[in-house]
């Protein structure tokens, strides 16, 4: 019996549990729409920009590795193209938000807004309904295309051989990982930056990428420790390897803390009312404890704890780490998003903090059907690491 066949039944039962998962989720979201239409999208974009971020970063740190190699990126391959090919659920995802949510979620769609705005005015040339749907067909489009193109490469290597393809993949990652970031870059500037028009910031794209490959680190880590302790599976990964996987997660949540602070460091010296006004907003209210709890929660105590090298070497406990930043990674992308609505609501102080049900309901519901076709694709392909030689 081959390996693949062996994890077969657990990979059924992961996708059989998380589909049930997302249906429940589906059913709260009907609700929502039914009950409060203003709120599900709100919430749904933060479910969506999330699982569309692990999406992404399957496909930003495939290509890394295929550029810099080690074993870190063996052990975690064939999630990653796992993950690359679910980016066509997430195109399906999308729709709701393009077709039903955008006049719910961004005021520059409302023309008699802009009209009245001379800043939204300025900007309607970028900031316009064809062009957002354009630019959106085009980010996917490049998206597939690295997804088609490094899927096929990794086939022809299990005919081929490693070293013998490896070539074909630098010169495709190279490139590809310059236009992957510009893609993520108007993306994030598309779909949650333009949630606030009015405010600007030029490191939002290199934040965002920091955050995709943080995501995908903790999801392929989840994914790692959960094979590994499986027959088959069980102590194929080395405990180096996790070792690596953990320092890596370390070093991500590192990275995105500078950024993050250099972001707040250099807008708040600026004083700029255009600029600092997106930090005022959340950082009263009741969302400067949100902000207090990533900081603590997200990065002091990853740091802390991923500073221990026996829980690096512990698939059991780096699990548990890696599931954490991932709780920890929603409750940031909700702090960002969720307060450029709170100044809407009727009768409530701007950034007031609130959290609705949909809230929680909608990333559960995203994530349960992203897991289930996740594991409906990994069974496509062995899941033994490919030797670097």
């Amino acid at each position: 019996m081959s390996t693949m066949e062996a994890m077969r039944p657990h990979l059924d039962k992961l996708q059989a549990r998380a589909l049930a998962v997302g249906a429940v989720g589906v059913i709260g979201c009907a609700m929502g729409v039914m009950t409060n239409s203003e709120q599900f999208y709100r919430s749904y974009l933060t479910g969506f920009i999330y699982w569309m971020g692990v999406a992404a970063g399957c496909v930003g740190l495939l290509m890394l590795h295929h550029m810099v190699g080690g074993n870190w990126g063996v052990a975690i391959r064939r999630g990653l193209e796992a993950g690359t090919r679910t980016i066509p659920l997430m195109i399906l995802m999308f729709l709701p938000i393009a077709i039903f949510g955008m006049h719910h979620l961004y005021e520059w769609t409302h023309a008699d807004v802009v009209a009245k705005d001379s800043i939204l005015t300025h900007k309607s040339a970028y900031l316009n309904i064809p062009g957002f749907y354009v630019r959106a067909a085009v980010y996917f489009a490049i998206w597939l295309f690295l997804t088609a193109r490094l899927n096929k490469f990794s086939e022809a290597q299990e005919k081929e051989g490693y070293w013998a393809v490896r070539p074909r993949l630098q010169r495709l990652s190279a490139p590809g990982l310059i236009v992957h970031c510009l893609v993520v870059t108007f993306a994030s500037l598309d779909w949650v930056m333009s949630l606030e028009p009015h405010w600007y910031s030029t490191i939002y794209g290199a934040i965002f990428i920091v955050n995709q490959a943080l995501s995908t680190f903790a999801v392929m880590i989840v994914l790692v420790a959960m094979l590994d302790s499986k027959e088959p599976m069980r102590g194929v990964v080395k405990t180096g390897t996790f070792h690596d996987l953990g320092s890596l997660l370390f070093a991500f949540n590192m990275l995105w803390a500078y950024v993050s602070i250099s972001q707040l460091i250099i807008i708040w010296n600026a004083n700029l009312p255009e600029e600092v006004t997106w930090y005022a907003r959340r950082l009263r209210g009741g969302w400067e404890y949100v902000a207090l709890g990533i900081a603590l929660f997200h990065f002091a105590l990853i740091f802390i704890l991923l500073l221990n090298r026996p829980i690096k070497r512990n698939p059991a406990v780096l699990s548990k780490v890696a599931v954490w930043m991932i709780v920890m990674r929603i409750v940031d992308l909700f702090w960002q998003i969720q307060p450029a609505f709170a100044h809407a609501e009727k009768g409530v102080p701007a950034a007031h903090f609130q959290v609705h049900w949909l809230d929680l309901v909608t990333p559960v519901a995203i994530g349960g059907l992203w897991v289930a076709f996740f594991a409906f694709q990994l069974k496509k392909r062995p899941l033994d690491p490919l030797p670097l030689g």
